[in-house]
């Protein structure tokens, strides 16, 4: 029995996660996950992202221009950035699809969000998100560490687990769902800890059953025997830890080895959604083709939120949406495959009694220029950075609006214009954290998520707490 102290000392020394020399000075912090008190009253206590990677096409979509309509196939005035200029257009290119206004808000949206349009009274739509930059990686970046192009910074679950600890003690407090496409751009920089320990990387579950592989011990180790093993093994981490404190490789590595026995009762039944019933599973479209697996996917988020996970984002194989060429028939195949579900997790969730703290976020990393890339039924549209849509629902998030405008053929923001960094302050915001005060020591600089202090607080997007509190009154 005395091999499980070998086998983690083993273990650490492949991971590069052994203690320091006495040499070396060690840090005097010890990070955990338990729970932490906000810096003020949160409205949300979880949230789920659905992070659409390629730029969705926000004029055939979230944003109408009947004036980009009314210049079909005419030259753009305006100056533009390309991507790719071998390509390159100025004709004007006027959206194939109809809009229509949704629900009692009267928010316009394109018919190829039928799903979505059933959800627009609890979502706040904003069209004015604004990079500066058309690149992928560079917004990407941007959107999840606060810094554009900057590789090796803590992504938004990150900075969120660090500030609040985990609600549950047996699943991971930030889970992350790949597609079974493969990862998406920029890889697992989209979920990295970067110069925090990483006790605060997201933890991916596998984009096909099983999920999480060696989640259950052999037949002849359950039970008594395997308890017996845990407490041993458990012993000798803390008297390891006990020789090198303040190691925070070591301690996320032992943290994680203790949150996976405890995962094999939770996960095992988190992941589990034959345990919904039929109609719960037909709403996320699992028993159509195009929406199964994503709709799957959608579905043991929302499992997760539930059991405790603070965090759960959901990402693409790929860049799904950087729909280059042959717009007509790209955009509406990966828009039938996210609309469907997209919009049953929020229903899910309101019907529930989650949605009011729950925070759901669906949007890509820039959007697509008004011009044609291309030419004839093979056109698509190039990357824009300028100015594009996202929306949010839910954690306090106010529903049925729409905030800010691009200009009269979509390029650019122009009005109520909100950087990553303003959306990264307000999503912090509405878990009680001050994004100036959420601090990290790194190479003796005081760090926060944003990379700049005078982003904003979006308020004109939140639900007063008055408000929310004559609605609950009135639902009773």
């Amino acid at each position: 029995m005395g091999i499980g102290s070998i086998a983690l000392a083993w273990m650490l020394q492949q991971e590069q996660a052994l203690a320091k020399p006495a040499s070396v000075a060690e840090r005097q912090v010890a990070h955990t996950l338990l729970p932490k008190k906000p810096h003020h009253e949160p409205t949300a206590r979880a949230m789920i992202s659905l992070f659409m990677h390629g730029g969705p096409s926000h004029m055939d979509l979230t944003d109408p221009k009947p004036e980009l309509s009314r210049l079909d196939g005419k030259d753009y005035s305006g100056d533009i950035t390309y991507s790719f200029v071998n390509r390159a257009s100025k004709a004007l290119l006027g959206s194939p699809w109809k809009f229509e206004p949704r629900g009692e808000c009267g928010t316009e949206l394109s018919e190829l969000l039928p799903h979505t349009s059933q959800i627009v009274d609890d979502m706040c739509l904003i069209r004015s998100m604004h990079t500066g930059h058309n690149g992928h990686e560079v917004s990407i970046r941007y959107f999840h560490g606060g810094i554009p192009a900057v590789l090796g910074r803590p992504t938004l679950g990150s900075w969120l687990v660090y500030g609040l600890g985990s609600e549950s003690q047996n699943l991971p407090a930030y889970m992350v769902m790949t597609d079974p496409g493969g990862h998406p751009v920029d890889a697992v920089n989209n979920w990295s800890p970067g110069f925090m320990p990483p006790l605060f990387q997201g933890t991916v579950l596998r984009p096909t059953e099983p999920r999480i592989l060696n989640l259950n011990p052999p037949p002849h180790l359950k039970g008594t025997l395997q308890g017996k093993n845990l407490e041993l093994l458990s012993e000798l981490n803390r008297r390891h830890l006990e020789q090198h404190p303040a190691e925070a490789d070591l301690e996320a590595r032992i943290a994680s080895y203790e949150l996976a026995a405890r995962m094999q009762t939770a996960a095992v039944e988190a992941l589990d959604i034959s345990q919904e019933t039929k109609a719960t599973q037909e709403m996320y479209g699992i028993d159509h083709d195009a929406t199964r697996e994503y709709g799957t996917r959608c579905l043991i988020a929302r499992r997760l939120v539930e059991r405790g996970v603070r965090f759960v984002q959901l990402f693409l194989g790929g860049q799904p949406w950087d729909n280059h060429t042959n717009i007509r028939a790209g955009l509406p195949g990966i828009a039938r495959k996210t609309d469907q579900p997209s919009a049953a997790l929020v229903k899910d969730l309101k019907q529930r009694g989650l949605l009011d703290t729950t925070l759901v976020h669906w949007g890509g990393e820039i959007g697509r220029l008004p011009v044609t890339e291309g030419t004839g039924d093979q056109c698509g549209r190039d990357h824009n950075g300028q100015g594009f849509s996202i929306w949010m629902a839910g954690g306090g998030i106010k529903g049925g609006m729409a905030y800010g405008e691009t200009d009269e053929v979509g390029h650019k923001a122009v009005t109520n214009i909100v950087t990553p960094n303003d959306y990264q302050a307000t999503v912090l915001h509405l878990f009680g954290l001050d994004h100036r005060k959420l601090t990290y020591q790194h190479n003796g600089q005081e760090q926060i998520i944003t990379a700049k202090r005078d982003c904003h607080i979006v308020k004109d997007i939140l639900r007063r707490p008055e408000t929310v509190a004559a609605e609950t009154a009135k639902e009773a």
